[in-house]
């Protein structure tokens, strides 16, 4: 299924892009500027307070022309799902090993000639602000930079960063990573906390090769994969 590029999208996918793209234009979002034009990279986004960050990352990577990419568990892509979950996006990986499952993650997306690998590092939306290291070790094993986005729901302003080549130092790129997440959005307390992991004053959370997809949580969801 994932290897046939030429393959009109489904009905239902169709319309449900459709769909999210309106609500997006609904609720009026303010686009600030686009992601850099890059192959492949992966796509962090932040804060992850809301299910409307779905809707709103949904309809905005629809504006600036990228085709999304998303994690999800296996056992999702079977019938009568298995057209749909390829068609919006959908990545199927075997989460069971912490390490088997970051190994492949990187191999699909060394694999692919064009990816923008969507994860939001906070793992769910009751996050306090730190950020698990999956993504991290993602970018770094595929060698591909990340774009950080993020959303203000009280401004509804969207904004993309530039390209951030990994240069193996978790600690120093995080504290990168956070202060423009500080300068875009200075109030958030969650970017206080995560410049505060940055700096080593408090821990990685645990099971650090375990991001989660930036989607709707499902009522049984375990944010914490264990």
């Amino acid at each position: 299924m994932p290897d046939q590029p030429d393959r009109k999208p489904s009905m239902l996918s169709r319309v449900v892009w459709r769909l999210l793209r309106a609500l997006y234009r609904w609720k009026g979002y303010t686009l600030l500027n686009h992601p850099p034009h890059l192959s492949k990279f992966i796509l962090v986004g932040a804060p992850h307070s809301s299910n409307w960050d779905f809707v709103c990352f949904a309809g905005v990577v629809q504006e600036v022309g990228v085709s999304p990419r998303f994690i999800g568990k296996h056992t999702l892509f079977k019938w009568p799902l298995t057209r749909f979950m390829y068609d919006m996006g959908g990545m199927p990986i075997n989460r069971s090993s912490p390490r088997g499952y970051v190994n492949a993650v990187v191999e699909q997306v060394k694999a692919a000639d064009d990816i923008a690998l969507v994860i939001a590092p906070e793992g769910s939306r009751s996050s306090d602000g730190r950020w698990r290291s999956g993504f991290y070790h993602i970018a770094t094993g595929a060698g591909v930079p990340i774009v950080c986005a993020w959303v203000d729901e009280d401004s509804g302003q969207v904004g993309f960063s530039e390209a951030l080549e990994p240069s193996g130092d978790f600690q120093a790129d995080l504290a990168r990573i956070a202060a423009f997440y500080r300068q875009a959005m200075p109030d958030c307390p969650r970017f206080a906390v995560l410049e505060q992991q940055a700096r080593g004053e408090i821990e990685t959370p645990k099971r650090p090769v375990d991001p989660e997809v930036l989607a709707p949580e499902q009522p049984d969801a375990n944010p914490h994969g264990g």
